[in-house]
């Protein structure tokens, strides 16, 4: 009996075994780690407003035939921009260096063009196709060193500047380093960047919001901005980190230098880092708030505030009259940064051994063009300027337009490449979308989109005032098309408007 009772206890065993087996092979079967249910939750919260919802709709209805204007992304040269000649020059003699031993190379390339590319091909070993220093190529780094002083009046060290590719991972990597963990937060303004709320949620930080004032021209209230680290900090968010975005985007405005002194000083009294996003440095259209760096303000404040502040900036060969977004050039400076904090950040780059290389070529044209007296200076000069001057018209025909369009009103764009208008939604259009499961300004552009093609990004992917809608829209379609859009954009939203009301 008890060898019976056995066997029937090691057969039950056996058949449990083998479901539990099937189970476990069934989980494995169905549950794989990339499946959506087993990503990381940053990952999945991580949003990203400018290639959102609108985007994905525009390219599936360009698909289909229809004529899209994308202006959800500050992309110059797919909107028609020209790129400027001479830096395309020394490009493309270092990316074909054996044109340089062509006897005939001086019949296609301006002298100046042919030396330029021969100093930067000495700079790194291998030339193009070679892997540079992991913060860039040294010679590089010392054109932008001598740019970052003749602009600020302060010498500037080549060995705390990072070449990256493109500002974005720059500001992703210093991001990195800060962010400990969720308790940690960033201030940044609303309506800010989506790059910052995407890449804090990544790194499973807090972002803290402060808000710009419409009313003010987007200005910063520094009363604000103690309420917002108040608040934080009452929620148990330790802030390490105040994010300014000038000239602004979306918003478009321009700091003064009484502004920055005061960001300055607000973060010397609550230890913050101070991260300057200046990309847009070079994109201004007024004369009565040039663009001052964060940098020149704070070593202009004198000591202890500009020994002691820590100031990370970054600027890109992707805005300003270059708009080379494809190269994916851009660079930080680094001011009052401890060396060991130094070395980390230099350890981390080194995992991707190299920034691009082709990238900070440009780099060192931006901080280094021709000069008065060069070969190629005039035609470098009214390339550029004629740039900037398209630039100041197209901002003041979008601002124009919008502000002739019925419920619609919009700051002029003192700089960057934006207009950021506020929409007066009917309640009858907030009633549709909310029963469409939209939030109101993302059905306004879709509707927007599907009218005129024309693509832009809903506020709500930049942050807004409760209960307030903008959308984004750069001020980049070329000058000859920009009436028509807006004229098409006038015709949608006062039929919108009128049927809503």
């Amino acid at each position: 009996m008890e060898k019976r009772s056995s066997s029937i206890f090691e057969l039950l065993y056996s058949r449990a075994k083998v479901v539990e087996l099937k189970e476990v092979l069934l989980f494995k079967m169905s549950s794989k780690p990339l499946d959506y249910e087993n990503l990381n939750e940053n990952v999945k919260k991580c949003q990203y407003a400018v290639r959102g919802e609108l985007y994905l709709r525009a390219s599936q209805l360009q698909k289909e035939g229809k004529k899209i204007i994308f202006t959800n992304v500050g992309n110059p040269h797919a909107l028609g921009q020209k790129p400027l000649t001479f830096p395309r020059q020394v490009i493309a003699l270092c990316q074909a260096p054996f044109l340089l031993d062509d006897p005939n190379v001086g019949l296609l390339f301006p002298a100046d063009a042919i030396a330029r590319a021969k100093h930067y091909l000495s700079l790194n070993s291998g030339g193009l196709g070679a892997y540079s220093d992991s913060r860039g190529i040294p010679g590089v780094r010392k054109e932008i060193a001598d740019f970052i002083e003749r602009r600020d009046g302060y010498p500037s060290d080549p060995e705390l500047i990072f070449l990256t590719d493109g500002a974005s991972k720059g500001i992703m990597q210093i991001l990195h380093t800060i962010i400990r963990g969720p308790n940690d937060g960033v201030l940044v303004p609303v309506p800010q960047y989506p790059l910052y709320s995407a890449t804090i949620s990544l790194y499973g930080g807090s972002l803290v919001p402060y808000y710009l004032e419409e009313t003010a021209d987007w200005g910063l209230d520094i009363n604000d901005l103690r309420q917002s680290i108040g608040q934080a900090q009452q929620n148990g968010t330790t802030v390490r980190a105040m994010v300014i975005i000038n000239p602004g985007n979306p918003t478009g405005q321009c700091l003064s230098e009484q502004n920055l002194r005061q960001i300055i000083r607000f973060c010397y009294e609550e230890n913050l880092v101070l991260l300057g996003d200046e990309v847009y440095q070079q994109n201004i259209y007024q004369d009565e708030h040039p663009f001052i760096s964060a940098r020149k303000v704070l070593l202009d404040m004198g000591p202890p505030i500009s020994k002691e502040l820590q100031l990370v900036s970054f600027h890109t060969v992707s805005k300003g009259y270059w708009g080379e977004c494809g190269q994916r050039g851009g660079y930080f400076e680094m001011t009052n940064i401890p060396p060991k904090s130094v070395e980390e950040i230099y350890k981390v780059a080194s995992i991707s051994l190299s920034p691009n290389v082709p990238a900070q070529i440009f780099l060192g044209l931006l901080a280094n063009p021709p000069k008065h007296g060069d070969i190629s200076y005039e035609q470098f000069s009214r390339e550029s300027k004629g740039i900037l001057e398209s630039l100041r018209r197209r901002a003041h025909i979008m601002t124009d337009g919008f502000n002739s369009c019925r419920n619609v009103v919009c700051n002029f764009t003192e700089g960057a490449m934006y207009s950021f208008p506020q929409i007066k939604l009917p309640p009858g259009a907030m009633d549709t979308a909310k029963k469409l499961g939209k939030a109101p300004d993302v059905y306004y552009c879709l509707k927007l989109l599907e009218a005129t093609g024309i693509s832009t990004v809903p506020g709500s992917g930049f942050g807004q005032k409760e209960g307030v809608f903008h959308l984004r829209t750069t001020i980049l379609p070329a000058e000859e098309d920009m009436p028509a859009i807006m004229v098409s954009f006038k015709k949608f939203n006062d039929e919108f408007m009128e049927q809503y009301e």
